[in-house]
């Protein structure tokens, strides 16, 4: 198995729409990542991905195919020191052990090249996956708050993790 993160090409379009186009997928995250998701959305995605310096967002390769994407974003004003960190792999990938080592490395990335003391995710209190990567890869959690995300008609809480750069090993 041949596990990198890089930066997305324009090439990765079709791999990212193949693994991308899942409900299950789309159910966890934003509602900027859009259910069903077309080539059109992988081609804005991709330039979006490729346009900041230096990079924020990586393309998940595995056996030279994009199955995902992972991103730190440096927040600002008082938020500064703080930036976030977002993930998701195809559902075929899923429960085999691929989303924390990848994390692990971004968590580097993002220390070595923001200047930033904190990295945080967020997710809901129903994805237990994205919870057990997040601890498995050093993150502590730091709050819950009730009810603050409202996803297809339907509100969930809010878990919120954080890493610091001190625990780098």
């Amino acid at each position: 198995m041949q596990l990198i993160l890089r930066p997305f090409q324009s090439t990765d379009v079709n791999d990212l729409v193949k693994h991308a186009n899942n409900y299950n997928i789309s159910k966890n995250l934003t509602n900027k990542f859009p259910f069903p998701y077309e080539k059109k959305d992988g081609e804005a995605f991709i330039q979006l991905a490729t346009g900041h310096a230096p990079l924020q967002i990586k393309a998940i390769v595995l056996n030279n195919e994009v199955i995902g994407s992972i991103g730190v974003h440096q927040l600002a004003d008082i938020y500064c020191k703080s930036a976030e960190m977002g993930y998701w792999i195809g559902e075929e990938h899923w429960g085999k052990g691929i989303v924390a080592p990848v994390v692990k490395e971004m968590l580097r990335y993002g220390f070595e090249t923001f200047d930033i003391e904190r990295i945080f995710a967020r997710t809901s209190h129903t994805n237990l996956a994205s919870q057990r990567v997040l601890q498995k890869s050093g993150f502590v959690f730091e709050a819950e708050l009730k009810g603050t995300i409202f996803k297809n008609g339907e509100y969930f809480d809010e878990l919120i993790f954080g890493f610091r750069k001190n625990q780098l090993i």
